[in-house]
Order: structure tokens, then sequence, then C-alpha cells
């Protein structure tokens, strides 16, 4: 007899897939501001911002206080739990602030990285202990979907089989818990852009990454249509002394989804992988307009490529607030008409990739 298996009742199929779709509907993308505390630091450090809870919450309502303009560009908000639960000056909570404007709020549930035993110094993502009782509150405090990232490096001798192995389960695992308590989940397993490899090298790897992370869902059951991918987009090492061109890392990039991910999979929201703000937004709008074939809905789930240039229009001080929502709105804009294949403001120069906001093995 066939192994009968739990499953989601069709209401809450049906839920899921809605919230997917909603999040990358035409023209949108995800907002990660989900940065830790630690995270947060790094970046505040780089304008001379003390890292309090205060100057946070001044930072992310710059943010959250952007105009209806940006309704239209982004479809969710990722939080962290300090986010969650703080307030604008004038006492409303931010997640009623993003839900008056009709964009999903998301929640960032991992606990970080910590040491793979086995290996060469790989990772694996703690949090699944107590996942699903936070999940149950966090679906009650506002939040529809949720964001775990895993982390892998590349060297000669890496990612090794055990740390794509272990990554894809707890991906997995993740996703399965949260789609229990209705709430879509966002899967990233990042491969990290350290390194000299090129960039055939990276896209063997994104394939080998994301046909272990889809083989693992598949054996939790994990319902397809009721998810997103996050993943890197398909680039070369940053020591690579070889560089390409948006449409050869668009070609890279499509052809590496189209081997491994299920069409059944809702929408694809690229991370920025610490490239600049134009980096990320040429190299999506390239992915957008590449000729093969894209079953899916192809847009960003951005962090630092959506905040840069806020974050350095603020500087700490109130008179710059305006300025910097500003910024942020701008790129917001940027990135929706990318993912539409629609952008025509940036150029192969990347002018501005010295102001990228890459770090060596990025974690919070």
């Amino acid at each position: 007899m066939t192994h009968q298996f739990p499953t989601l009742s069709e209401a809450q199929k049906r839920e899921l897939h809605e919230t997917a779709l909603r999040i990358v509907s035409p023209g949108k993308g995800i907002l990660a501001a989900d940065e830790s505390v630690g995270s947060m630091a790094k970046r505040l450090a780089q304008v001379g911002v003390e890292n309090t809870e205060e100057n946070r919450r001044q930072y992310r309502q710059i943010l959250f206080s952007a105009d209806d303009r940006v309704s239209g560009c982004i479809g969710g908000i990722i939080f962290f739990h300090e986010t969650l639960y703080q307030n604008s000056d004038t006492g409303i909570p931010f997640v009623k602030m993003i839900r008056d404007r009709g964009i999903l709020v998301g929640i960032k549930v991992d606990k970080g990285v910590v040491p793979l035993a086995g290996t060469f110094g790989e990772t694996t993502t703690q949090g699944l202990d107590g996942l699903s009782d936070r999940c149950a509150q966090y679906k009650k405090d506002g939040a529809v979907f949720a964001k775990w990232r895993c982390v892998l490096k590349v060297s000669e001798t890496n990612p090794s089989t055990l740390a794509i192995t272990e990554n894809a389960n707890v991906l997995a695992r993740y996703s399965s818990i949260c789609q229990q308590h209705g709430i879509v989940p966002i899967i990233e397993p990042e491969i990290l852009p350290d390194g000299d490899h090129d960039l055939k090298r990276s896209q063997c790897i994104t394939e080998k990454v994301l046909t272990a992370v889809y083989k693992a869902m598949s054996d939790h059951h994990v319902y397809l249509e009721g998810t997103l991918l996050k993943p890197n987009m398909v680039t070369s090492g940053h020591s690579c002394s070889t560089k390409y061109g948006p449409e050869e890392v668009a070609m890279a990039t499509v052809t590496a989804l189209r081997r491994t991910v299920p069409p059944a999979v809702t929408g694809v929201a690229f991370l920025s992988g610490g490239q600049s703000e134009e980096e990320a937004t040429v190299h999506l709008n390239a992915i957008n307009n590449c000729p093969l074939a894209k079953p899916w809905i192809l847009s960003f789930s951005f962090g630092r490529a959506l905040q840069a240039s806020a974050l350095r229009a603020w500087r700490g001080h109130k008179e710059n607030e305006k300025g910097a929502t500003e910024q942020f709105i701008k790129k917001a804009e940027a990135n929706s008409l990318a993912s539409q294949g629609k952008y025509t403001g940036g150029d192969n120069n990347y002018t501005d990739a010295g102001q990228r906001s890459y770090g060596s093995c990025h974690a919070y």
C-alpha cells in the first residue's frame, strides 16, 4: 500500500499560494529589513551612527515611512524580531504601517549560522528548536511569510556533500514547519561570492545546491506552490580576474534555475549577494530579458542593494530622513522596473561599483 503522509488542506494550500503570489506580483519584490543587531552594527558604523535600539528603530522608520509610490514596488518586507514589535514616532506599530499600504509582513526565523562539525569551515543554520511555537506566535502578530538563510562557501574542497545535504534538509524542515502554520517560507541557500572561482564553477555549484534543496523539499512533502526561492544570482567570485557582462550572468543564472527549480515554485526573489545597488539592478533586468523560457516570476529580495543609498543619505541626522526615504523609493522603483525587464537607467560599467556593500563571509 502506498505510504500516506499528512498533507495540507486545500484551503491551507490556497492561502499559501495566494500569499506567495501577492508578494511577487508583477513589478513587486521584497525589502529585506531583517538584519540582526550585529549586522546592523556594521551597517550603522559605516555612516558613523551608534548601534542602539533607538537608532535601529529610527533607521527602519525611514524605510517604512515611504509613501504610496512604494506600494507598487514592494510586495513584502522581512522584519527582524525586534522590529516586528516597534512603533513609529507617532506610536503606530510598524506592522500596521506596512499592512495599511497593502504590503505583506514577513519575519526572519532562523537564529544564525553555526559551525558544521566534520567540515573545513562550513556551516549550518540553527533555530529549528521551538520554531513551530514561534511561527504560531508570529502569525498571530501579523507575519504571513518567513525567511531562513543557509550559507555555503566555495573553495577547492567546498561546498562539501555533507554541507549541501545538511543545509538542504534544514531548509526543507523549516519550510514544512512554516506551512503547517499558514506561513509562506522563503528558501535561501546562499552561495557566498568569496573566492576567485569563475562563472562556470559558480553555475555548477548553484545547480548542485539547488538540486539537493528540491530533493529535500520533495522528501519533506513541502507544497512548492506555497514557497518562494531566494537564491544567489550566478556570478563569479569577487576575486575572479575575469569580468562577465550582464547577459552572461543572466544566461548562467536562468540556465541553472531551469535545470533545478521545479516550475511549481511560485517565484524566485534573488538576493543581491554584496553586489552594488546598480550591479544588482542591471543583473536582475538582464535575467528578466534572458531569451530562455522562465516559468517562474523572477524578482528581488534585496537588503543592502535597496538600502545603501538611503543609509548614506541619512547618516543619523533627522534633517536627512526625507532625503533618505526618497533614495529608498528611487531604488525600489528601479528594481520594480528590472523585475519586469524594463530598467533602462543602468550601463555595463556599473558606475557605483565602488560603493559595493560586500563583506567577506557575510553573516548576520
